[in-house]
Parts: C-alpha cells; sequence; structure tokens
C-alpha cells in the first residue's frame, strides 16, 4: 500500500493502539536482532504490507515500535522476528507472530476448523479494529463471597447440545438466554471455563472406539492471554467477539450474577518443542518460558511448559492482561488454573514470596475482584489452606472434596474430617487469619466424576479419550452402589439418588464458598469419563432434557440453594468461636451424636449430628439447626436434642424420603419434638429447623 506512511512511533502501551494519525504498534522483544511488521486485510489473505523495522529508529530498549497512517479502520497483522538459534533461543523469521497483546484474534470464528499450520505456525493473525461500547453505567455486583453460589460451566458446552432451546447455541450470547434459569438455581457467580483464544484442534488422540479425531474441549492451551475466543462469539464471524462478551457480561451484570474466569498463565499452547509456534517462542523463547540448562522445557504444568511468571516481563503481561480483563472487559473473579506454578521462580525452585502472587493480590485495579486459586500443580506443589498470600485468595479445597466423598460413601474414620469440613475447614484457614470464604467448597468440578458418576462407578472408563484409560485420577473416593454404571434396578438408582442429594445438601449446609458443576442439579452424567478434556460431544455437553426426567432432583438443589440464601447461619462471615459473645460458655455450634451431647468421631463411626444456635451468626439473628448425617448401610435412632434457643423443631430434609417431602418450605414440615427418637434412614441426612421466636 503505497499510501501507508510510518513514524517512529511510541514505545507504550504494547499492542495496537489508534491514535488520531493511524496506528501505534508496540512489541516486547529483548533477544530479536530484527523486527518487520506484517500488515493484512481483514477477510482475505491479502498482504498489505511488510514494513521492517529500523533497530536504532523504531526501538526504545526491549520495545520495538512504529506508528502507520494511512490504515483501513480494520485489519490483521503479525510479526516476523529474526534472532540468534542457540542456547534457549528459537528464532524463525518465516513465521509470522501473534502479537501477545492482542485482544481479538482473526480466522477462528467456526469452532473445529483449525487453520493449518504453515510451516509451523499458524494463519490466524492478530485482529485490529476501532470499537465502542455502551457499558449503560455497568457496575459489578460485588456479591460478599460468604453469600455466593459458584456455578462452573462451559460457554460451548452449556448450551450446544440441540436440546438447550437457546437461539444461539455454544456462545456467549446463548448463555444470555440461561440467566432466568441461573437465577431460579440462586446462582450469583458463573464461573467460564477458559475463554481466552485457544486451538481445539490440537488435541493429538483418537477415540478408538469411533474412530474420531478428539478436540480440545476444555481450552487449557491459551495462545493468546487477552482475547476472547471468537468461535464462542455467535457474531465471530463479523469479528464481533469482544462485543458479544461485553454484552453478557452487561446482561448478567443486570441480573445480579457476576462472571468469573478460569485463567491458565501457568502453560500456553504452544506446549513443547513438538508444539506449534504461535508468539512467545518466536519472540522470547528463554524469557517466556522455564527452560533446562539443555534449553528443553521444564514441565510443572503437565502440558509440555510452563511458564516465566515470576520474570518481571512476564508479570507485566500477566498483569496487563488481568487489568484488562477486570477493567475493560468488568470481570468479578479470576480463577487460575495450576496456580502454585505461580509460586515457582525460573528454575522451577518454590519461592515463600511469589512476586506474581503478591502483585496480583495488591493490585489496585484488582482490589475488588475474586481471586481463586486452584493451589497446585501438576508436579506435586500442593498448597491448599496455605497459597502465598492467603488473605487475599480463596482456593480450591480438594481436601473439603475428598473427605465429603470419603464420609458419604462410608469410609471409616471420616466423621471428624465431615464436621471439619462443615465447619469451614478452620483446621486449614484460621491459624493465619482467614475466614470461611477463603474455602471454595466443591464436591465434583469439571475435572472429574459429575455428581451422577461420583454415585455410579467405582472406576473411571476413559478409553474414548485415546489413551488407553491411563488418563485421570484412579482415586475418584466413588462409590457406585453396587453396581458399574447404568442400570434398571429401583434400589440402586433410588441409593444413588439419595447419596447425590446427600453430597448436595452437604455442600448447601457448609460454612465456606459453595460451588456446583453445570449440569449436577439435574444429575448430568458423562458415563464414567473422569477426563472429558477432548469430548467435544454428548459425554461433555449438558443433556436439557435432564432437567424435565430429573425435575424432582432439580427442585431439591433449588431448594437447598433457596435455604442457604435464607438463613445466615449457614453463610457465617468468621469461624465457629464454640462459645458465646460474652465469653460465657455458651456455644454457636453444639456436638451431639446418636445422643445428645455425646458427640462420637472415633474411627468406627459413620454419623455426625450437630445444632446451630441462630442467635449467634456473627450476622443477624436466626433460627436454629439441627443436622444429622448418616453414612452406615442400616438406620440409625437419632435422639433429638433441644434446640439451642429452646424452640421447637420442625423437619425441613430428610434425603431418604421421595419428592416432594425430602424437602418443604419453612414451618411446612411436622413438629419433632425434643427427646423424640428420629428414625435416620441408611445413607441419609436430616435437618430440622426451630420455628420462630
Amino acid at each position: 500500500m503505497g499510501h501507508l506512511r510510518t513514524y517512529r512511533g511510541r514505545s507504550l502501551p504494547l499492542g495496537a493502539t489508534a491514535l488520531a494519525d493511524g496506528v501505534n504498534f508496540s512489541l516486547l522483544c529483548r533477544h530479536g536482532t530484527s523486527v518487520t511488521l506484517v500488515l493484512y486485510a481483514l477477510d482475505e489473505d491479502r498482504l498489505l504490507a511488510e514494513i521492517p523495522l529500523h533497530p536504532r529508529l523504531h526501538r526504545t530498549g526491549d520495545h520495538w515500535h512504529i506508528q502507520v497512517a494511512g490504515l483501513p479502520a480494520a485489519f490483521r497483522y503479525g510479526w516476523r522476528v529474526d534472532g540468534p538459534n542457540i542456547g534457549g533461543h528459537r528464532y524463525d523469521p518465516s513465521l509470522v507472530l501473534l502479537d501477545p497483546a492482542a485482544t481479538a484474534l482473526s480466522d477462528g470464528a467456526v469452532w473445529g476448523q483449525s487453520c493449518e499450520p504453515v510451516g509451523g505456525s499458524t494463519t490466524r493473525r492478530s485482529l485490529f479494529f476501532r470499537r465502542s461500547f455502551d457499558w449503560r453505567e455497568d457496575v459489578p455486583p460485588l456479591t460478599p463471597l460468604e453469600d455466593s453460589l459458584i456455578y462452573e460451566l462451559h460457554v460451548r458446552g452449556f448450551t450446544c447440545h440441540p436440546s438447550s432451546g437457546v437461539a444461539r447455541p455454544g456462545t456467549f450470547a446463548g448463555l444470555v438466554e440461561k440467566i432466568p434459569y441461573l437465577l431460579s438455581l440462586g446462582v450469583t457467580a458463573v464461573e467460564l471455563l477458559p475463554i481466552h483464544e485457544f486451538d481445539e484442534c490440537d488435541c493429538p488422540f483418537t477415540n478408538p472406539l469411533t474412530g474420531e479425531r478428539l478436540r480440545n474441549f476444555w481450552g487449557y492451551n491459551s495462545i493468546a492471554f487477552a482475547a476472547p475466543k471468537a468461535s464462542y462469539a455467535s457474531t465471530g464471524a463479523e469479528h464481533g467477539q469482544v462485543t458479544e462478551f461485553r454484552e453478557m457480561i452487561r446482561a448478567f451484570h443486570h441480573a445480579g450474577i457476576e462472571v468469573y474466569l478460569d485463567v491458565v498463565f501457568n502453560h500456553t499452547g504452544e506446549g513443547d518443542h513438538r508444539g506449534r509456534t504461535y508468539s512467545f517462542r518466536g519472540l522470547d523463547n528463554e524469557l517466556y518460558y522455564l527452560l533446562a540448562p539443555d534449553g528443553s522445557y521444564l514441565n510443572f504444568s503437565g502440558c509440555g511448559n510452563t511458564v516465566n511468571c515470576n520474570h518481571p516481563v512476564v508479570r507485566d503481561l500477566i498483569m496487563t492482561c488481568l487489568r484488562y480483563w477486570v477493567a475493560d472487559m468488568h470481570v468479578d473473579g479470576l480463577r487460575f488454573d495450576l496456580a502454585s506454578v505461580l509460586g515457582r521462580d525460573r528454575f522451577g525452585n518454590v519461592l515463600v514470596e511469589p512476586p506474581v502472587v503478591e502483585q496480583i493480590a495488591e493490585d489496585a485495579v484488582l482490589a475488588d475482584t475474586k481471586l481463586i486459586a486452584e493451589p497446585w500443580d501438576a508436579a506435586g506443589l500442593y498448597q491448599v489452606g496455605r497459597f502465598p498470600f492467603g488473605r487475599r485468595w480463596s482456593e480450591w479445597n480438594s481436601h473439603y472434596r475428598d473427605d465429603v466423598r470419603r464420609f458419604w460413601r462410608g469410609d471409616f474414620g471420616m466423621a471428624g474430617a465431615l464436621a471439619t469440613r462443615m465447619c469451614g475447614s478452620a483446621d486449614l484457614y484460621e491459624s493465619s487469619g482467614r475466614l470461611p470464604k477463603h474455602s471454595i467448597n466443591f464436591v465434583t468440578c469439571h475435572d472429574g466424576f459429575t455428581l451422577w458418576d461420583l454415585v455410579s462407578y467405582n472406576r473411571k472408563h476413559n478409553e474414548a479419550n485415546g489413551e488407553d484409560n491411563r488418563d485421570g485420577v484412579n482415586e475418584n473416593y466413588s462409590w457406585n452402589c453396587g453396581v458399574e454404571g447404568e442400570t434398571d434396578d429401583p434400589e440402586i438408582l433410588g441409593l444413588r439418588r439419595r447419596q447425590a442429594k446427600n453430597l448436595i445438601a452437604t455442600l448447601f449446609l457448609s460454612q465456606g464458598v459453595p460451588m456446583l458443576l453445570a449440569g449436577d442439579e439435574f444429575l448430568r452424567t458423562q458415563r464414567g469419563n473422569n477426563n472429558a478434556w477432548c469430548q467435544d460431544n454428548e459425554i461433555s455437553w449438558v443433556d436439557w432434557t435432564l432437567a424435565s426426567k430429573n425435575a424432582d432432583f432439580l427442585r431439591f438443589v433449588r431448594e437447598m440453594s433457596a435455604l442457604r440464601r435464607r438463613h445466615p447461619a449457614l453463610r457465617r462471615r468468621r469461624f465457629f468461636r464454640g462459645r458465646g459473645p460474652n465469653g460465657d460458655l455458651e456455644p454457636d455450634i453444639v456436638w451431639h451424636g446418636v445422643e445428645p451431647y455425646q458427640p462420637d468421631f472415633g474411627y468406627g463411626s459413620r454419623t455426625v449430628a450437630f445444632a446451630l444456635d441462630g442467635r449467634q451468626t456473627g450476622r443477624e439473628p436466626d433460627r436454629d439447626f439441627y443436622v444429622a448425617c448418616n453414612a452406615w448401610n442400616e438406620a440409625v435412632p437419632f435422639v433429638i436434642p433441644p434446640s439451642p434457643s429452646g424452640r421447637a423443631w420442625r423437619r425441613v430434609v430428610d434425603t431418604a424420603l421421595a419428592s416432594p417431602l425430602d424437602i418443604v418450605g419453612l414451618d411446612e414440615g411436622p413438629r419433632i419434638a425434643p427427646g423424640a427418637v428420629y428414625l435416620v434412614s441408611p445413607f441419609a441426612l436430616l435437618v430440622l429447623i426451630s420455628e420462630e421466636a
């Protein structure tokens, strides 16, 4: 394009920035010896220009920059970079690289149609266009974590099944259509599996049962940290992914629902030395990744490479991306995948006070943003209860997951552990000054069995993943209730539903922050697959016909959610004190056993019972609660204690009863007198709530 005019440009900000006269481009590249800006037309593979940058005129420190006037309003671009190929460097000027600062990529609008690699690179390009958006005074809901119900979902998988009934399935817009449903569940925050750009076609495996080439469905292989995935937008073909994402956020906020993103900074989609080069490897492989002395990739992520998170340059990139998602895209929370990788130095050593973790925790723009760590990595670093700078970070509490599962499948020695988890896991968080809200409680998540599979399978069944059933964890603490997988036996099906209700009820009765996996509320199955990362089919898609088929279970979940939302006794801001607010001996929680005031936390016990004093919630006064859990395979008679405030008890929940008696409204259930014997069925949970004074 002969009408293009170029100027020296500015070193900041990184990326492509619209100016009054043209567009400024800035790229950070420390070890590159030559850099060329490559410009393309928007919707055709037509080269507009290749502009070499002069190392004196167009460079400030490690930033290469140029201003270009005369460009169209929208275009695609990339960078060619040359440099040394010794040590850890992997420069290749034949490749056109993505801009790490890009907020949108082209050529990925259709799910499953990945561009073919060109010389080990990709035909995906960074995308520039001037865009404005009317936020309409959008403000974040700022729901306190202790009042939250987090709902983990996959943007595509949630609505792409034909039964979803949405007009634009598998997209951000499709999620908006499900807002009324989410509100009916009491959801206060959706947590989206990765929505930043990734290549779903990079999966190397084939389903041996069908011959089908598998796809990377989950998307934990980022290629552009700040770009929403084009194929998750119904307007992706018109490059509308940024606007559609913002429209989704605005709609969720209008409904009072927060949006959290699952962000992946521990590795990238470039993989190891066999992977495709998108940007980081070709810009400065030695700077962006942890390398062994021989130049090979250190792999603490289990995905082929590990990002050098605590290098100052990489820290700046991470912070720029996070601020963009919060300030420009109005995201409310961030869940960090394999967050313990953020705590390693360039050699992989574990840091006591990792700079990037502190920087995220102390950043002023992120001050109101929920920060959630998956506090482990793939190389054995496990930091549940001790993630650095923890008062700012909540954690996925895998101790909660495992202890609740083990108690309800009937393991011995778990009564005390269940009691501790239901009280907010003070053993993990209280000594460091943290609170129940720092424990994200979950029984299931995307990674592992669904709720129905948890009570239907003893073993994983991942043959369809193409790895001879070697992938996925082997110990799931699951119980199939007597038959592996599908069955028509009414007794086994009844026990499975009761167990599923026990697990849901425990989740909503526990102090801390509950997280629900999408579809568990109506018993979605993955047919025993506990690692469905590559299953872009009905194994992973939410089948909405189950909402009608299992309407009684869906009702139970909705009512348990409403029960929690209604009662501050279940949403305490602080741990139980064990005594009254004046230092007397009146406790805020009273432990019982099958007899009042005689708790049994011994190895042989499979029962837990306790009462909550509703006058001592640490918030507004509430009613009293009595909870009895029986994980024996026989019915157990519990002698009902008096309520802490002396008020009469009424039954609200008995998971052994058929719907709608399994959970009823306040004061609708029968009175249960103190001293009465209540026979709690095998594998069942009972909740009594006191009448109002």
